[in-house]
């Protein structure tokens, strides 16, 4: 496995706060969560089981840098006594006044705040019943999955990635679609005009252009759809192919 550049325990990410945590396990795969999206700045705060813990480190596998690196607090106000802005993870109710976000919106101020150099955390309650109000009234805003109602119990981990996903997505470099071309090209203008070319000539010949009053429209509509479509050069030859492989069934044989 690559071993992990030191640069990324620097970068301008939020610090994930994990409040109280119980299983190991639970706080390796949080870290592991954190990694995929290039968060690996994280604080441990009381832990239940001690630290280090041997099932964290042997469920993070290659993510375990971010436990070495993290930082361990008897308290929660110590843990964020240095930040500037604090997001607390919570499905329930609190009975608290304070702003209620989206992890989707959440993390979007949380970037353009680490952007200006601001200290940002996010904290994670325990396994078991989540964060107290004690450990909400500490934070600036909440932070809330729209998750079923019936079931809103998330695993720790899960949160963690949730989060991690939504700050990794606000980035501006990440396209929202990209189209795999596995080793070809899109089609060009000329190559989705022949195609058009082909397809009109065999269907004219099928009668398809019927009747003659409306077939012009018909043609246009044609041409609307071809370049609507993305194709590849790839496409344009298997399409190409597939009319005359018709053409010739319908012969008896012969190409065209």
């Amino acid at each position: 496995m690559t071993p992990l550049d030191d640069t990324l325990f620097d970068a301008p990410t939020p610090l994930m706060v994990l409040v109280r945590p119980q299983m190991g396990e639970n706080i390796g795969a949080a870290a592991r969560a954190m990694l995929n999206f290039g968060c690996a700045r994280m604080r441990v705060v009381a832990p239940r089981d001690g630290w280090p813990n041997p099932r964290a480190t042997a469920m993070a596998s290659g993510a375990s840098p971010v436990l070495e690196r993290a930082g361990l607090f008897d308290s929660l106000p110590e843990a964020i006594g240095d930040c500037d802005y604090v997001y607390a993870t919570t499905a329930r109710g609190r009975g608290l006044t304070k702003p209620v976000l989206t992890p989707e919106h959440a993390m979007r101020e949380a970037r353009a705040m680490v952007a200006e150099g601001k200290r940002v955390a996010v904290l994670f309650g325990p396994e078991r019943a989540g964060l107290e109000n004690p450990d909400v009234a500490r934070a600036n805003a909440i932070i809330t999955v729209p998750v079923n109602p019936a079931f809103y119990s998330l695993n720790l981990a899960q949160c963690v990635l949730l989060v991690a996903y939504e700050f990794a997505r606000q980035d501006s470099a990440v396209s929202p679609e990209v189209m795999e071309l596995a080793g070809t090209d899109f089609a060009t203008h000329i190559e989705r005009e022949k195609l058009g070319d082909h397809v009109e000539e065999r269907l004219a010949s099928a009668g398809f252009f019927f009747p003659p009053a409306k077939a012009d429209m018909m043609r246009l509509n044609l041409r609307n759809m071809w370049a609507r479509l993305a194709l590849t050069r790839a496409d344009v030859q298997t399409l190409h192919g597939m009319m005359r492989a018709l053409v010739r069934g319908q012969r008896g044989g012969g190409d065209t």
